[in-house]
């Protein structure tokens, strides 16, 4: 079990105090943490809660997005949720909540950083999202979601969570343009398997190449495409928009 002390020092950074903690402690317990056992059917881990977050988290953005950009349209909509709630983004929001420190791992996963690991902290967030809407409802799930994820997400995006992804939009406006592809490769990575740092070089013929960094592929080439976006715009190459 997690320390009564270390239940509320998490509950004072989520910003809601659980009336059933039970629920935050199945919250934060991996699979690997729970010894498996034939004789019951009831499952202790978070797979079941980050299922139900999964839908909550979605539902929650959605109605978000449509209140506060009225004049988006549904592909503008659309690309923005999938943008918020995706694995990059729910992993920045538990980094930010340090609930890496808070998870209930296995040896295993202990031994090969999974308080670290992307994937195990962004499935933790979703099951954090259920764990509060169970425990007091929508109104509760909306403040906790509005405050760890989409308040930062909107501060720094703004409007531009309604264009496409960096990626995407690269390739757009050179195909407007009649111009080649933009072309990505991988120029260096460090780090330890579960904690690499990918840097990815993209040129675009003839104009200009950018690096970009992240902590997989696709993340540290659409950090390279948003740098070549920056670089075409400030050099006045293309003048288009891209929305």
């Amino acid at each position: 079990m997690i320390r009564e002390n270390r239940v509320e020092e998490l509950e004072q950074a989520i910003g809601y105090r659980f009336l059933q903690p039970n629920l935050l402690e199945r919250a934060l317990t991996h699979r690997s943490a729970v010894p498996e056992d034939a004789t019951t059917r009831i499952r202790s881990d978070n797979e079941q809660l980050e299922y139900l977050g999964d839908a909550v988290l979605g539902m929650l953005v959605s109605e978000y997005l449509s209140t506060a950009f009225q004049e988006w349209s549904e592909g503008q909509l659309s690309k923005s949720r999938a943008r918020l709630v995706n694995a990059a983004s729910l992993y920045a929001a538990a980094r930010r909540l340090s609930l890496g420190n808070y998870l209930r791992l296995g040896k295993g996963e202990e031994k090969t950083g999974g308080r670290e690991k992307p994937a195990l902290l962004a499935d933790a967030f979703e099951a954090i999202v259920a764990a509060i809407y169970l425990d007091g409802g929508l109104p509760a799930a909306r403040d906790f979601v509005k405050s760890a994820l989409l308040d930062t997400a909107v501060e720094v995006e703004g409007s531009r969570l309604g264009w496409s992804d960096n990626k995407s939009a690269l390739q757009e406006l050179l195909q407007a343009k009649g111009l080649a592809p933009a072309r990505y490769a991988v120029v260096r990575e460090a780090g330890p398997d579960h904690q690499k740092t990918f840097w990815i070089q993209v040129d675009v013929p003839g104009l200009v190449n950018a690096t970009g960094t992240g902590t997989n592929k696709k993340e540290a080439e659409q950090s390279a495409a948003a740098q070549a976006l920056e670089l075409l715009r400030a050099e006045d190459v293309i003048r288009t928009k891209v929305k």
